[in-house]
């Protein structure tokens, strides 16, 4: 084919561009990118020169810090092992040093990477509570029609469990702001657009784990006392009542289809079923039962392991905040300890890291005193004192 001088001028003009870009393509092909900019590789040299001081700085943080943890749990499994014995502790059966701090330079950031949010994952809230409830189970929960309405519920449950009146207000105060609806959730105390920070519901703040851990160790008395409180119904509501008995123990049944087990029960709960079932705090006959259920497990837990006193609300806190045997090792300390010892000895250090209020107050005293301070403040708010009403 013969080509016209213009179009030929043209083809050779095309010709010499694709040579010039062709590099470029194959770079960009072969994920190569092009020479770093003076300033980024300045900027690139001195990131590394501050990783490298990092490094070095936290290495030597981080093994002073795993020897305290290492001696705080040392020291924990000596104290059990001593009251197994019912031999006498002392205070030096604590550690009484504070937990080393990390003073060195903040970690620097790439330059070389783009500044991105931290992509955070999903909390499910009440509206997939509800449609885990509804799609896994054919659950629709009794809801109430007021807020008055499950506090006399929950009430009525509580202290027929022998929780005292100033443990169920003051907790109601600590754990759901003093103001909390049945259905109020961690994250969404003063914001209901805000962002959930985990799926502690209800006044007591269960987790989906605490639910599920609940369900399988406790529900077949729920099952139990709902069959009772049937045969005391009229006979529209005592249908319902059965059909909920029946999707109660399938939701029991699937509880305890692992081991009595923390993690077990955790993997359970982030299932669609384990979401289901959390939907449960919210129902007007099963939800006072959990949420009286998750105070009462660390009383009974208290007296099984020796403690004759009522545990005050913040006592009985302190066990709701660190665990049963934690909290229980923290309230048996002898007043005159509790202004020495560090409360970093009733933690794990994940949790201590992530609890600014034990850091701040990092003797059990003060931490108690904390408690009990925020309580003060809490049980004057509407809620707290719609709930000491409904106890009367």
């Amino acid at each position: 084919m013969r080509v016209a001088p213009t179009s030929r001028l043209f083809f050779f003009c095309v010709l010499a561009a694709f040579v010039l870009v062709l590099p470029t393509m194959l770079r960009a092909q072969s994920g190569a990118s092009a020479p770093a900019s003076p300033d980024l590789a300045a900027a690139m040299a001195q990131y590394r020169r501050a990783l490298a001081a990092y490094n070095e700085a936290y290495a030597a943080y981080a093994a002073v810090a795993g020897d305290y943890w290492n001696a705080i749990a040392e020291k924990r499994h000596s104290r059990a092992a001593k009251r197994a014995n019912t031999e006498q502790l002392s205070i030096n059966d604590y550690v009484l040093e504070q937990p080393p701090v990390y003073t060195g330079p903040p970690k620097p950031r790439d330059p070389s990477r783009p500044k991105e949010a931290e992509p955070r994952a999903h909390v499910p809230v009440v509206a997939d509570f509800l449609a885990a409830a509804e799609r896994e189970f054919k659950f629709v929960p009794r809801l109430p029609r007021s807020e008055s309405d499950f506090k006399c519920a929950y009430a009525e449950v509580a202290l027929a469990a022998g929780l005292t009146r100033d443990q169920i207000v003051r907790i109601y105060g600590f754990e759901a702001t003093g103001n909390g609806d049945y259905d109020v959730q961690a994250g969404l105390e003063f914001n209901k657009d805000a962002r959930a920070i985990t799926t502690a519901l209800g006044y007591n703040q269960l987790l989906a784990t605490n639910t599920v851990e609940i369900l399988a160790e406790s529900g077949n008395r729920f099952i139990a006392g709902l069959s009772q409180k049937a045969a005391q119904l009229s006979d529209d509501r005592k249908a319902a009542m059965a059909g909920k008995i029946a999707i109660l123990r399938r939701m029991v049944a699937f509880a305890r289809s692992v081991p009595d087990d923390w993690n077990r029960h955790e993997v359970l709960a982030n299932t669609g079923k384990g979401l289901g079932l959390h939907a449960l705090n919210l129902d007007l006959d099963v939800g006072p039962l959990l949420q009286t259920q998750k105070l009462l497990e660390s009383v009974v837990f208290a007296r099984r392991k020796g403690s004759r006193e009522t545990l005050t609300a913040a006592e009985l806190e302190m066990m709701n905040l660190t665990g049963d045997g934690n909290g229980l090792d923290m309230i048996m300390l002898p007043p005159a300890w509790r202004d020495k010892v560090p409360t970093a000895n009733f933690f794990q250090p994940s949790g201590y890291r992530h609890n600014p209020v034990a850091q701040r107050n990092n003797v059990v005293a003060s931490l108690i005193a904390a408690t009990d301070a925020q309580m003060d403040k809490e049980i004057t708010k509407p809620g707290a004192k719609e709930l000491a009403g409904a106890l009367r």
